[in-house]
């Protein structure tokens, strides 16, 4: 595996750095570095979508004739890498790297030629409807019903964990169709405009006290065919294909390495329980070095995933060690930070972050005042937001069992 770069490579990094410099301002930066999870604030996220859509860079994995970038592999991961590292918000992945591909894959030319524009532009914007009360890493048990009405799907039901249900105008949703065969048959993904009757959100608060999620109620809302994706009672096939994009398209690792830098840099000016800064401290020096060793071996892991697809292989159980190895660093990251935030990180204080979305119940205080730095207020909401990131996009537990059966050939049970 060569791991250097080409000097057109090198000359495509240039570009992508010189167009960052250019087109993120203070207030953009802020928002991608203040943000408290995987989702930036709405504004800032819509913004930045804009700039990119103008650059024509706002869905670089899209086919061209779609919209999409005549990049390489190595160029979408440079541009991923350099827009991590320069602090870019992150866009809403629900419409531009997940159910885009779906519309382009399964969807009639109809259903292309009117979401796929509106998506580029923001006009368009799509939460997911998969997780219901009852139904969350097996999603094949769901029970949102679907029931043919002539020309319409008549749908009743809720879904929940819907993230950003409260700002989307549709959601694209798997429902239940019919009850004969196996449980994975019978299931229809469909498109349902979040302005039709019968349909109600309610949002949920997260640990971090923000409101990003939601849960949905349908109640006898009524769906054209026309917004049927796929075949109906075939909607499992369509959702496989999508979930390929959830888990992967991006550089976790960078990411993960400028949080252990920074925190580094944050641990110095912390005096420990030995009196001396944290960043002196062996037992806090010996975590930090271990969080910065596995940051690089997912990078390499990460080259290698690329060096496949470069090769025109699939990456196979990669995807997956690299979602639990990922998720799961993240997750040891933000206890150290919330270690090295000390006293000063038991306030709530979310006026110094840029949360993904409404605060619940949370008065700012008038002149803005936060104890201590901006980092240690931060610290405890990307704690309590990266708890689940060992649940989102399929459980870590569920990985495990991929890799127990591709990469070591275990039977399963």
């Amino acid at each position: 595996m060569d791991m250097n770069f080409s000097d057109a490579d090198i000359a495509f990094r240039d570009e992508v750095r010189e167009f960052l410099d250019a087109e993120l301002t203070r207030e953009l930066r802020e928002a991608g570095r203040l943000r408290t999870s995987v989702y930036t604030d709405h504004e800032a996220s819509m913004e930045w979508q804009a700039i990119l859509h103008k650059r024509g860079w706002a869905a670089p994995a899209w086919p061209v004739e779609h919209g999409g970038c005549d990049w390489s592999l190595t160029q979408h991961y440079i541009f991923s890498r350099e827009s991590v590292l320069a602090g870019a918000p992150a866009l809403s992945p629900m419409g531009i790297r997940m159910v885009s591909h779906a519309i382009i894959a399964f969807g009639t030319q109809e259903q292309k030629d009117y979401f796929l524009p509106g998506i580029l532009t923001g006009e368009v914007f799509f939460c997911q409807g998969y997780s219901e009360p009852e139904s969350g890493s097996d999603l094949a048990s769901l029970s949102m019903s679907a029931v043919e009405d002539g020309d319409d799907l008549v749908c009743t039901g809720s879904k929940i964990w819907t993230t950003h249900a409260a700002e989307a105008n549709w959601i694209f949703c798997l429902v239940r169709t019919s009850r004969t065969g196996k449980k994975q048959e019978g299931i229809t993904f469909v498109l349902i405009d979040m302005n039709s009757p019968g349909i109600e959100v309610q949002p949920l608060v997260m640990a971090s006290g923000e409101k990003v999620q939601a849960q949905v109620f349908f109640d006898g809302v009524r769906v054209p065919k026309k917004n049927v994706l796929g075949k109906i009672d075939d909607g499992w096939t369509v959702a496989k294909y999508l979930l390929v994009f959830e888990r992967g398209g991006g550089a976790a690792a960078p990411a993960l390495q400028v949080m252990v830098e920074n925190l580094t840099e944050h641990a110095a000016t912390v005096i420990g329980p030995a009196g001396v800064p944290l960043s002196d401290d062996p037992a806090f020096s010996a975590k930090i070095s271990d969080a910065r060793a596995r940051a690089k071996v997912l990078e390499i892991l990460e080259f290698r995933a690329l060096a496949e697809m470069n090769a025109g292989r699939n990456p196979g159980a990669i995807s997956s060690m690299l979602k639990v190895l990922g998720t799961e660093l993240s997750q040891e990251i933000t206890t150290l930070a919330v270690e090295a935030a000390g006293t000063r990180g038991r306030a709530y204080q979310p006026v110094a972050a840029k949360p993904g979305g409404p605060i619940a119940d949370y008065v700012p205080p008038a002149d803005g005042y936060v104890s201590g730095e901006t980092w240690q207020a931060v610290a405890p909401l990307l704690y309590l937001n990266d708890r689940a990131g060992s649940i989102y996009a399929g459980s870590n537990e569920i990985q495990r069992n991929i890799l127990a059966k591709a990469a070591l050939g275990l039977p399963q049970f």
